[in-house]
């Protein structure tokens, strides 16, 4: 059995598993080191952003994966003096249309080889499911061109030649996971609606595709909460078919 995943990335990444049971053989995936031709944005959802994603795929042909660890390097830019940085989250995706809503949105020329829709395995620095440290490779580090928030459009606009070029520190990020990534063949990541507090696979693990009954078909309600006095919905997302 082949299987391909997506693994959240900025620059350059690597990743480290073993597959399992004991006794098998190591695995490691890396795109190579980090060049200067391109930087794309990554940040995680917060209250008034969206989340920004930057991945690369890796194929897997064991019955079951288990991820440990990574590193990956990322550009910060606007930073001046040692960066602090104060979450990471790493997410595994599965290649379209697993996952997807079929037929997709039709706002990208194509979606082959893209990744899905839904996040099959997630690991959150600030839940306790990951630790990471950072280095510093370079106090000054510039790619030649970007693609930044508010850089992507649907087509036929997609097409923009890129944000231009940008400078930052080159820092390195190593990874390790609390508990590791287990990739098992028809097995299904959950996310609860509240992100940041639900007990969800995150907490009793990846579900069985024969345990799932029914499929979502629409999203019933969706807000942007900070708290009880700073919050609002968002009405674009109200209805919204998901497959």
């Amino acid at each position: 059995m082949t299987s391909r995943f997506f693994v959240s990335a900025i620059l350059a990444s690597s990743v480290f598993a073993v597959a399992v049971p004991a006794k098998a053989d190591s695995f490691n995936f890396s795109t190579g080191g980090p060049t200067n031709a391109m930087a794309s944005a990554s940040r995680p959802d917060s209250a008034g952003k969206t989340e920004i994603e930057s991945a690369d795929d890796f194929v897997t042909t064991a019955t079951q994966t288990s991820i440990t660890s990574a590193t990956f390097t990322g550009l910060l830019s606007g930073v001046v003096t040692t960066p602090t940085v104060q979450n990471v989250i790493v997410e595994i995706y599965r290649v379209f249309p697993n996952d997807s809503t079929v037929p997709p949105s039709g706002n990208v020329v194509t979606r082959v080889n893209s990744p899905s829709d839904v996040a099959f395995g997630s690991r959150d620095a600030s839940a306790g499911s990951l630790s990471f440290t950072t280095a510093t490779l370079a106090a000054t580090f510039t790619a030649l061109n970007s693609v930044q928030p508010g850089g992507i459009h649907p087509k036929p606009g997609q097409t923009t030649g890129g944000d231009g070029s940008i400078t930052g520190q080159e820092v390195l990020f190593t990874v390790n996971f609390t508990t590791p990534i287990n990739l098992p063949p028809d097995h299904y990541f959950s996310l609860g609606d509240n992100r940041y507090d639900s007990k969800d696979a995150r907490y009793y693990g990846f579900v069985p595709r024969a345990n799932i009954r029914g499929k979502p078909m629409f999203i019933y309600f969706s807000i942007d909460f900070v708290n009880l006095f700073d919050w609002r919905i968002r009405w674009g997302r109200l209805g919204e078919g998901i497959g």
